[in-house]
């Protein structure tokens, strides 16, 4: 399956520019497998989009992005989210304790809102979103170098606000997905690897190669 993990709607992310209806139609015409809603410090979504999930038809994941101290984080799993800003190692306590899975959202992204080397602090997380829709390539590079590194799994993910942004970048999942459970225990068993989109009529994803 080919899912982008990291999506945003509206309105539960106020700075998206389309609802849930509208990225499920658009991530069907360009080949998406399911995807992953991650509002901002949020998963009010949840309950709708596991009811639309139902009625469509079609995979619809639910986590969030929380902002950290040290930088953005996608976490899936963790039902009651912080209520405050707090830090990444306090977050992944939680995350850990729920037995959910945590990823580090564009690391290197150049907003004050990535964890950049602060990565190598918390071995603990479950992925590094090395590319990312929503960032440029020098620093989607360095956050492929340092999960390499790490021996930390990389995910590719588009960070859409619009549907002309949606699925740039997604993950695979090779042995397919039911629910938020085989997706939680995919990630921790590391069984991902990112593709980017291209308009190619022949082939629509192209694989990612390893680097390093």
């Amino acid at each position: 399956m080919i899912i982008d993990t990291h999506i945003h709607a509206y309105p539960t992310s106020d700075d998206s520019k389309m609802t849930l209806e509208e990225i499920v139609a658009q991530a069907r015409i360009i080949g998406l497998d399911g995807i992953c809603i991650t509002d901002h410090d949020s998963n009010e979504i949840m309950a709708r989009a596991h009811e639309y999930r139902k009625q469509m038809g079609y995979p619809i994941f639910v986590g969030a992005e929380v902002f950290t101290w040290e930088g953005d984080v996608i976490v899936f799993g963790l039902e009651r989210l912080p209520e405050e800003r707090v830090s990444a190692r306090y977050l992944l306590d939680l995350v850990n304790k729920a037995n959910g899975v945590a990823i580090s959202a564009h690391p290197f992204r150049q907003n004050n809102r990535g964890m950049g080397n602060s990565i190598r602090e918390h071995k603990d997380l479950h992925g590094v979103e090395a590319f990312n829709g929503s960032t440029d390539h020098a620093n989607n590079m360095k956050a492929c170098d340092l999960a390499m590194e790490l021996g930390i799994p990389v995910f590719g993910a588009s960070d859409a606000h619009n549907t002309e942004a949606l699925g740039k970048f997604a993950t695979v999942f090779p042995n397919g997905l039911k629910d938020e459970k085989d997706l939680i225990e995919a990630i921790k068993m590391g069984k991902v690897y990112p593709v980017a989109y291209n308009h190619s009529a022949d082939a629509k994803w192209t694989v990612i190669p390893p680097i390093g």
